[in-house]
């Protein structure tokens, strides 16, 4: 109520600073009246009808289609959908009432769907119902309420595997690193960038920059770009940072070197260097120490892990400027993730490395480990 009697003084007071009143300033006042409280009730409209579906679809799920009465619940449930139609509209059809009882069977938790129910719409929880991971829902779930993402968006989320592409990045970070976990993912989709073949770094730098809301998009929540060619002197020479940016949540710069080819041990190096710079001249004092990302077009994931670099704040990840077909790129992912998890469990348990059979490794699909023959291709 407090609240409420401010802003009616605050919109009261452009019009009583004198005598005559301003037509255009009452008119315009008026309007943003209308709209905020038509914003305000849409929201709370939107709130209330996902929860009646979640209620109608915990009770059919539970009394109707519960235990014993299954069989018969099918049965009747045609019916209750007619008469239900009949009486409100096609939204209660069979079909619905069934995604009804869906969305109660996956997200169980009523408080948890009352929160994010302020944000999302029922057509945002229709897409994320065929999601299997319970973990992988409520990752897309709060990431488009916590980036205001519309339908369209959340699909591409998912239909992009963003939820398996950070669980990879998660899987380099150890007990002991010094990156949070959930910030970055592996890898990233550049696709969007429109870059042609045999492009140069100064051609990727550009693009990112032409392109920036979608490559922020595709970085996640909290990111805001702060410097390109980033310029630092050190021993009276100049050394430049490809990109700078500054994650709000995490209160820390966050430094982005772009690398054309394969991964090379010598990048740990020239990260770690950039990084104590900028803890050194521009962390503020209220900041966390700076972290790195280094994007490389294939990532050497074996010696990413034997050099730690996670302990020293830097990520490796892959960028790919090219979305393979649909399927591949599933099992692409599939394959990366489970290496990836693999190799974490490895790590857990203290199990050496696997090594790969002599002979055998040109027809082997192995993304932590590269022939010879691959490592003496050119870098670009």
């Amino acid at each position: 109520m407090a609240k409420a009697k401010k802003e009616i003084k605050q919109q009261s007071k452009p019009l009583i600073d004198s005598d005559l009143i301003d037509e255009t300033a009452l008119f315009q006042k008026i309007t943003e009246i209308i709209e905020t409280r038509k914003s305000r009730a849409g929201a709370y409209a939107n709130r209330e009808v996902t929860l009646m579906y979640w209620e109608i679809g915990h009770f059919v799920g539970s009394v109707l289609l519960g235990g014993e009465r299954a069989e018969y619940g099918k049965r009747i449930l045609a019916t209750l959908s007619q008469k239900l139609v009949e009486k409100y509209s096609n939204n209660f059809e069979l079909r619905n009432l069934r995604r009804m009882v869906q969305f109660a069977e996956k997200f169980p938790d009523i408080e948890i769907v009352s929160t994010l129910s302020t944000q999302l719409s029922w057509s945002h929880f229709l897409e994320l119902l065929p999601v299997n991971s319970e973990k992988a829902q409520l990752y897309y779930a709060h990431d488009a309420a916590g980036r205001y993402l519309g339908v369209r968006e959340l699909r591409r989320q998912i239909e992009r595997k963003a939820y398996e592409r950070r669980e990879i990045a998660n899987s380099q970070l150890s007990a002991d690193s010094a990156i949070p976990f959930n910030v970055f993912k592996d890898p990233y989709l550049l696709d969007t960038l429109g870059l042609k073949e045999n492009f140069l770094e100064a051609d990727l730098e550009k693009a990112i920059l032409t392109e920036l809301e979608k490559f922020i998009l595709e970085f996640g929540h909290g990111f805001a770009f702060v410097e390109r060619q980033k310029r630092m002197i050190i021993d009276n020479e100049d050394i430049v940072l490809d990109l700078l940016f500054y994650h709000r949540k995490l209160k820390r710069l966050v430094a982005v070197e772009l690398k054309l080819g394969k991964f090379k041990a010598a990048y740990k190096g020239q990260m770690e260097l950039y990084l104590k710079w900028l803890d050194r001249y521009e962390r503020q004092k209220d900041e966390n120490s700076p972290i790195g990302l280094i994007l490389c077009a294939a990532a050497k994931r074996e010696t990413i892990e034997l050099l730690e670099m996670d302990k020293s704040g830097i990520a490796v990840a892959e960028y790919w400027t090219a979305l393979p077909p649909k399927a591949e790129f599933e099992r692409k992912i599939k394959e990366i993730l489970f290496e990836a998890r693999e190799r974490l469990e490895r790590r857990k348990s203290g199990i050496p490395l696997a090594r790969g059979r002599p002979g055998n490794r040109k027809g082997q699909i192995d993304y932590f480990m590269e022939s010879k023959d691959d490592e003496e291709d050119g870098d670009g």
